[in-house]
């Protein structure tokens, strides 16, 4: 088992769900078999406007021809351990390429830069997860009374490993992912509840939105932003509950079971449609929409 780093674009035109499979031509089958059963991070390519760097890890459960596709490859990703980063790796620091594995001898950049799936150094990857988990502006909790447990979620206590150890642990720390997932989520959404469109702020500087699973944790929903909505915590429980969901262009949809639906449709937005990241990318998934309408939806 080795690590790797395999590049995806959002504007790719492989058969690409980060958090679920990854296409690739047979070329690169050699390069993506030693990462069967280990980690990779994914990488988009500096000559994609707004890049993301280096901005997600995942998990290859198991490599298998596309049965779709001659000629194609899928690196199936273990359901729960897509995570993306809290903060997206520049490709070059103030030291140069933080995958020093892409220098030649002459400590220039090499081809091996542009090949889309290669292998990482264990020191390279450990240096690109410290980087990538790291969040200089921790968002503080959404409530004043924080148990022991919301505690250890929220507080910003950096990542300290001793040296040249695995930074795998982390990865699947229930505790960390949660607090990523919260960083990416509001962040995308500005600290804004995608169904009331308020924005609130309390006197102790904590947002009160929450960051919420669209198809949850305990049925494989993947920690990707695209998988997530930011809900105060009324909109929250509904959603949960299957009160509200949304269509595929982000219609609000109120349940007919609702004991009370002219209240609901009293708080959403008033135009009918849920609010929506800028970038394309962190939108709500129509394929997690699609399974909370079919799973938690009340028809």
């Amino acid at each position: 088992m080795a690590f790797g780093v395999f590049i995806h674009r959002s504007d790719s035109i492989y058969d690409d769900s980060p958090a679920e499979r990854y296409q690739f031509p047979a070329q690169y089958l050699s390069r993506a078999q030693p990462t069967e059963g280990d980690w990779i991070i994914y990488y988009e390519p500096r000559k994609v406007p707004g890049t993301r760097g280096y901005f997600a890890v995942a998990k290859v459960e198991r490599i298998i021809p596309d049965p779709s596709t001659s000629g194609m490859y899928l690196a199936l990703i273990e359901p729960g351990s897509y995570l993306d980063f809290a903060s997206p790796v520049p490709f070059a620091g103030p030291d140069g390429p933080v995958e020093t594995g892409v220098l030649n001898e002459q400590g220039r950049i090499s081809g091996r830069a542009q090949s889309a799936v290669r292998p990482i150094s264990a020191a390279d990857f450990n240096r690109i997860i410290d980087l990538g988990l790291s969040d200089d502006a921790p968002l503080l909790p959404r409530t004043d009374a924080i148990a022991e447990a919301d505690r250890l979620r929220e507080e910003p206590v950096p990542f300290i490993f001793e040296q040249e150890r695995i930074r795998v642990p982390a990865l699947s720390s229930r505790l960390v992912r949660d607090r990523i997932f919260r960083r990416t989520v509001l962040r995308a959404y500005d600290e804004r509840c995608a169904i009331t469109g308020l924005k609130l702020i309390n006197g102790g500087g904590r947002a009160e939105v929450e960051a919420a699973h669209i198809r949850p944790v305990e049925a494989n929903g993947p920690d990707i932003v695209s998988n997530g909505l930011a809900l105060s915590g009324t909109a929250h429980w509904m959603f949960d509950r299957g009160l509200i969901s949304l269509g595929d262009d982000l219609e609000i949809l109120v349940s007919r079971q609702a004991n009370d639906p002219d209240s609901i449709r009293g708080i959403i937005n008033k135009g009918g449609y849920a609010l929506q990241p800028a970038r394309l990318i962190e939108r709500p998934h129509p394929h997690f929409l699609e399974w909370h309408r079919a799973h938690c939806f009340k028809q």
